[in-house]
């Protein structure tokens, strides 16, 4: 943990930042990086929970560059153990010729995860892994047709926006996109109970003897940090259990101690059927995974030769080094549990929010809250103005109108409680 404030040594962007735009503008496709007079700034080096810009600002991170930095950027021992895998070996063979370090983070995840679930299918990013369990789910009931929630986040690939919630991702591909999901409404803590979220979940799966798998992020991300009430997640692992239905839970966010627990299903002591991990898991080295009880998993197949779901950096010796480096610096710092210590400061810290006008509510566990506002305006002002002030911040939400704070687990308390006063101030 490094006690660092912010240094902002003039506007925000600068000038070397307005220079890298114009030319990012130039030669990147217009469809992925929102350029303004006030917003990016571009990344240059990172530390802990601090980030430095091109023009030399210091900024404090509230976001952990989409929940990947959990044990901090450029952390010392992951920076090593990739460093020394790339000095040895850089690529492998995915599916052909595999690694030693390959078959160590796969029986470090079998010891991790709970319940039995250790048969593992790794690849980069987290819509590989919601793909790998998609596909997992036909192959073990040979049904094709999937439960899932509006607002949900599962990423952006053709397979996994068929069980996308958030309906502007998947509107410019609706021809693509087969119309095999139904849309259940997230049930949010609190706006409804556990008796009505049961019930809404009963009325609205229908039918579900052509119903593959449902898909459940345990606590909403991208769509606006949303909780279901205490429970809920049980009843779906028995609504499931009673219907014949696979679980998959999305934990690519909510994983490696986020929540204040190793995963979030964790709080409830619920074992999905397939769950799927990415982001934290490298400490910044794409990495992800798709782990199911090996009955599930063992329906594929076996190889003989030519793997029917693969990918050319399967495994990836780098990011197999990074993911067991991430491992231990979690339980060395004991960093779930400090995630649950400092999430209730930081909970009523946020909470306090309330008493503006323009805040609508707050929710969130650990370290991953979000701060809903009236407007997505209004949200856009407050990220904007504190960008300019030196502390970075997403919006999230269907709508664009939350605040997500999700720090690296290892910020200092004085530093978190300095950008909880800047982002007061702003509002």
């Amino acid at each position: 943990m490094k006690n660092e404030f912010e240094a902002v040594r003039g506007a925000i962007p600068g000038p070397r930042t307005a220079a890298l735009q114009e030319q990012l503008a130039q030669y990147e496709s217009q469809n992925v990086t929102f350029l303004s007079d006030e917003f990016p700034v571009f990344w240059e080096s990172a530390s802990g929970s601090t980030v430095t810009d091109v023009d030399g600002n210091r900024f404090i991170d509230l976001t952990s560059a989409f929940g990947v930095a959990s044990v901090g950027h450029s952390n010392p021992s992951v920076v090593a153990a990739i460093t020394l895998q790339a000095n040895a070996l850089m690529h492998g063979m995915g599916d052909v010729h595999p690694t030693e370090v390959r078959s160590r983070l796969l029986e470090r995840l079998a010891r991790l995860l709970p319940g039995g679930l250790s048969k593992t299918f790794l690849a980069t990013t987290g819509s590989e892994a919601v793909e790998a369990a998609l596909k997992t789910a036909v192959i073990a009931t040979a049904k094709h047709r999937f439960l899932a929630y509006r607002g949900a986040y599962h990423g952006l690939s053709l397979g996994a926006l068929t069980v996308s919630g958030i309906e502007k991702f998947v509107e410019p591909f609706r021809g693509l996109v087969p119309h095999e999901t139904t849309l259940l409404d997230y049930p949010d803590a609190q706006r409804i109970t556990l008796g009505d979220a049961t019930a809404q979940l009963e009325r609205q799966a229908g039918d579900c003897s052509e119903i593959a798998a449902l898909i459940i992020e345990p606590l909403q991300g991208r769509g606006g940090c949303i909780l279901p009430p205490k429970g809920y997640l049980a009843h779906v692992r028995r609504f499931c259990d009673e219907r014949g239905i696979l679980m998959i839970a999305d934990e690519i966010y909510t994983g490696f101690g986020r929540t204040g627990y190793w995963f979030a299903c964790d709080a409830e002591g619920v074992i999905p059927d397939i769950v799927c991990i990415g982001k934290a898991m490298g400490g910044g080295f794409p990495i992800s995974a798709a782990v199911a009880r090996p009955p599930i998993m063992d329906v594929w197949p076996l190889s003989t030769g030519e793997a029917l779901h693969t990918s050319t950096y399967l495994g990836n010796p780098m990011g197999c080094a990074a993911a067991l480096a991430t491992i231990e610096e979690l339980e060395r710092g004991h960093l779930p549990q400090r995630a649950r210590e400092l999430g209730d400061l930081l909970g009523s810290r946020l909470e306090r929010l309330l008493a503006h006008d323009n805040v609508v509510a707050v929710r969130g566990r650990g370290m991953m809250w979000g701060v809903q506002l009236r407007s997505a305006a209004e949200a856009d002002r407050v990220v904007k103005r504190v960008l300019a002030r030196g502390v970075i911040l997403l919006q999230a939400g269907p709508a664009g109108d939350v605040l997500s704070i999700t720090p690296p687990l290892v910020i200092d308390e004085s530093v978190l409680i300095r950008a909880l006063d800047i982002i007061k101030e702003e509002l």
